[in-house]
């Protein structure tokens, strides 16, 4: 039986993903408001959720892709 490997892709975009959605959470929480005026917006935080939203689905793509062609034995 084959190793299942992570595509690079899957775990680039994941780890973009969760780097967008603890920063989307601190702007929720308010400390971003020293750091830059567009940060202390709220709609700064509902922008960086939706991207880590955005990179989960965009890094499962490949591994979907990935599955499948092992599935097939490819």
């Amino acid at each position: 039986m084959k190793p299942h490997h992570w595509p690079w892709t899957f775990v680039f975009f994941s780890l973009a993903g969760t780097l967008c959605l603890v920063a989307g959470l601190a702007s929720f929480a308010g400390l971003f408001d020293d750091v830059h005026p567009l940060l202390a917006d709220p709609m700064a935080g509902i922008g960086l959720v939706v991207s880590a939203i955005a990179c989960y689905l965009t890094g499962a793509f490949p591994l979907v892709l990935r599955r499948l062609a092992e599935r097939e034995g490819a």
